[in-house]
């Protein structure tokens, strides 16, 4: 009966605006999905839903052709006379019936390559024809899950939000959104959006990008997370063979059906159809598929590309009209599917752009956008709801009002505020949703440690947390945070609050300081779940430490699209700290260093003595080039591939306790990464710096680089870190520079190596350097592979690192654990 009731009010909406409505089915009248439905000669078009239906405005009363294209089947005419509204026409689809009757065999070679060739040749005219362009577009994204569990790792899921059913079964996410798109080669992008619709959430802005979503077969590599090859690039025939499934023809064009069959099923490639156009070589249709091994998001399952095209008689022109993107996930039990359709009318290839046509702005909203009525929608949306999208905006735009109301927000308080008896041990959090604040209490089981400066130490805290609107983009954030050492048997006090003030300029205002034991570097290169394992099974104590008692206040904004500031200052002092413990698990020949990284074996003489200063640091970072999104209430900055980021900062100490540790530093440091087709993606960063009045500082304030004794990796590239560098071996007070690069294949070179190919690994080489004033040089190459793991866990990684210095070579294996940084462990 619901299903009934939805039925009836759908085909109201579109009787009450659409002025051409009806079903579209197969021959066995199975509904068709998305198949392409517009005025013949016109953009004006639509697309059916998954149940088959379509609504499809005209102008007024008066005689139409009306074109019905769909891949697999045979396009039809249908000529009508519109005397009133609405109009019904239903459609019945037959195969498309193809042949090789009409086709010349020369050889032994397939026809298919010859097609591939003219198809490869005519590429770059093909894309020159749509270099720049302005166009209307429609995208639509669904998410749906099945038998989701009640709980992963432990965590309850609950209902989210009201999705799922009493099967555990439903939409997640569903959005729209209407926009008016520019686009002129290389790279000038900009996406108006008129009307944006987030289901159960009437503030919420769809990000349904046109620019990450507009994907052409003509380029020689699509960019899905990795590069893929087109099966039409330019080097196509090193990845794909190529068979001809046969001939049809529309409107006297012949049309060409191509297999496409990869040479090497785990390499960076598509498989399934393609339909060109012959003679005028371009794409008439696209059904290929790619996986998520290939993507590298391995709990992407398959990723399922189908684009048509129609004539265009006045640019005489194949042009992309609709295009769906099916895929399939699955992660941690957590199972589904989802959708994006776009559909692009309205062109014009002939924009006449001017210097202001473009901005660093790639994305934004026009006013009210997400405040459109269903009204609008149902006169405007060209690809009409089906029953389970229509439920699903009325079920939870019911549920919205409940679920922003007092007692529903503190009943789902009430469950998830249980106390139970582990909580002191491993934390506890205390929400108030509708007077939007969270207490949370850090138990000390998490932050458990080992040091020799220390013995076995952890944590414990309290945190709070209250945001003013429902994005959060203004809250207050504030906590204090006590350490205990049992050999130091100290205990020690952190505290902070954090103001943010809003989301377009994300300024923010941090007070924060206390007493705590801090790395010299204050990087931090060594993790304490690192040291911990290193110096009680090794006996390899490799984190040096001193104790810090400072007060600080930061400040940091975007000045403008493209800068940001930050600025902070405080008063610390610096105490030295000795060894206080010789405790090991596992008893080795090694022996325990001291806490002195400059001495060792002294264990009496510390690196600094007892000081204090006030110190200052200014920072300006500039991204070059930087594109953003940007809606009413936020930015978001996406950088820039084109352009590095440049970081100058100037450092200050001064009023120290010993005068001779005053001084000044000013440093800087390039970052880029950058993608190189199908050949991988490279990484590089610069630094360097001098210090003035530096001769005689504390050994705290020195430059310290990082270096890695542990052989083990925890971040995704190695462009911050030397991995054989001893931790402070080449601390300096003078000039320096680094320089790090490291180019990941992402499968280029490994993935045409018979057997190796089945694997999905990647080969990551890498080189870093260093120069130090007086002394000598310091440099690594690194040769590795990444994307190790099973199934869909590719978190590890190994590297064979080789180092000189001075003469003297050293070699090992370092073992990256990825998840580490991940879970920030």
């Amino acid at each position: 009966m619901k299903y009934f009731v939805l039925t009836f009010l759908l085909l109201c909406t579109f009787t009450i605006n659409a002025q051409v409505i009806g079903k579209v089915t197969d021959t066995e009248k199975q509904p068709l999905p998305y198949v392409n439905v517009y005025v013949q000669d016109t953009y004006s078009g639509t697309t059916t839903n998954d149940d088959g239906l379509y609504e499809l405005n005209i102008e007024s009363s008066g005689n139409y052709t009306i074109i019905f294209q769909f891949l697999g089947y045979t396009t039809i005419t249908k000529k009508i006379t519109v005397e009133s509204l609405p109009f019904i026409l239903n459609v019945e689809l037959e195969t498309e019936t193809t042949s090789l009757d009409e086709v010349v065999i020369e050889g032994t070679e397939d026809p298919a390559y010859r097609i591939i060739r003219a198809t490869i040749a005519q590429r770059k005219e093909n894309l020159e024809k749509i270099s720049e362009y302005k166009a209307d577009f429609y995208s639509r994204g669904l998410w749906k899950v099945k038998d989701v569990p009640e709980k992963i790792l432990g965590q309850e899921i609950g209902d989210m939000e009201g999705a799922l059913d009493s099967t555990r079964s439903g939409i997640i996410y569903l959005s729209e959104s209407i926009s008016k798109i520019s686009f002129k080669q290389p790279n000038d992008f900009n996406e108006r959006i008129i009307a944006s619709k987030v289901s159960g959430n009437d503030n919420g802005f769809s990000f349904n990008s046109a620019q990450e979503a507009t994907f052409s077969f003509y380029e020689n590599t699509l960019e899905l997370n990795t590069a893929i090859v087109s099966p039409i690039a330019n080097n196509a025939f090193s990845y794909y063979d190529y068979k001809l499934d046969g001939v049809f023809y529309e409107d006297g064009k012949l049309i060409n059906k191509v297999n496409v069959i990869p040479k090497r099923p785990k390499d960076r490639v598509f498989k399934g159809v393609i339909y060109i156009v012959e003679d005028d070589w371009q794409l008439y249709g696209v059904e290929i598929s790619t996986t998520g091994a290939a993507i590298q998001v391995p709990f992407i399952k398959e990723l399922k590309f189908k684009q048509n095209f129609k004539y265009d008689k006045k640019y005489d022109f194949w042009v992309k009209i609709s295009q769906t993107i099916d895929f399939g996930f699955g992660f941690m039990g957590l199972n589904g599917d989802g959708r994006y359709i776009c559909v692009y009318s309205n062109y014009d290839f002939n924009p006449q752009f001017d210097r202001k046509s473009f901005s660093n702005e790639v994305l934004s909203f026009e006013p009210e956008a997400n405040k459109k009525d269903s009204a609008f929608w149902i006169g405007t949306r060209p690809v009409a709801l089906t029953i389970e999208e229509f439920d699903d905006y009325i079920k939870k735009d019911s549920l919205q009002v409940l679920r922003r109301s007092k007692p529903y927000l503190d009943s789902i308080d009430h469950k998830n505020n249980k106390f139970n008896i582990s909580d002191p041990l491993f934390g506890y959090t205390y929400s108030n949703t509708f007077k939007k604040y969270r207490l949370s209490y850090t138990g000390p089981v998490e932050g458990i440690a080992f040091s020799t400066i220390q013995g076995y130490n952890s944590n414990a805290g309290i945190n709070y947390f209250q945001w003013f609107n429902e994005n959060q983009t203004k809250w207050i954030s504030m906590g204090v945070n006590a350490t205990y050492g049992i050999e130091e048997d100290r205990l020690r006090f952190t505290g902070y609050i954090t103001k943010n003030f809003n989301r377009k300029n994300n300024l923010r205002v941090s007070l924060y300081g206390g007493s705590k034991v801090t790395q010299f570097n204050e990087l931090e290169p060594i993790s304490p779940l690192i040291n911990s394992i290193s110096t009680l099974f090794f006996e390899r104590n490799y984190l040096k430490a001193y104790e810090l008692n400072s007060v600080h206040l930061a400040y940091r904004q975007e000045l403008f699209n493209g800068l940001e500031g930050f600025v902070k200052l405080g008063y610390e002092e610096r105490a030295p700290l000795f060894n206080n413990s010789e405790y090991y698990a596992i008893p080795t020949t090694e022996s325990y260093t001291s806490n002195n990284p400059l001495a060792p074996a002294d264990f009496n003489t510390a690196a600094t003595n007892e000081h204090t200063i006030f110190k200052s640091q200014i920072q300006a970072r500039i991204t070059f080039g930087q594109k953003y999104f940007s809606n009413p209430d936020m930015k978001f900055n996406i950088g820039s591939e084109l352009y590095p980021r440049l970081d100058i900062i100037f450092e200050n100490g001064l009023g120290a306790s010993n005068s001779n540790y005053n001084y000044s530093q000013l440093s800087g440091a390039l970052y880029q990464n950058f993608g190189l087709g199908n050949k991988g993606e490279f990484y590089y960063r610069l630094k360097g710096g001098t210090f003035f009045n530096g001769d005689d500082i504390s050994f705290v304030d020195y430059q310290h680089f990082n270096g890695n004794q542990t052989r083990v990796g925890t971040s995704p590239n190695y462009t911050n870190t030397f991995n054989l560098l001893p931790y402070y071996d080449l601390s300096t007070n003078k000039g320096y520079f680094e320089a790090h690069a490291e180019h990941d294949f992402r499968g280029w070179i490994l993935g045409k190596i018979p057997g190796i190919n089945q694997l999905n690994f990647n080969l990551v080489v890498g080189g870093h350097f260093l120069a130090t004033e007086d002394r000598a040089p310091y440099s690594e190459w690194s040769v590795g592979i990444d994307n190790l793991g099973f199934g869909v866990y590719r978190l590890l990684r190994v590297d064979y690192v080789r180092s000189y210095r001075g003469g003297v070579s050293d070699g090992a294996f370092v073992f990256g654990l990825k998840f580490l940084d991940l879970f920030g462990l």
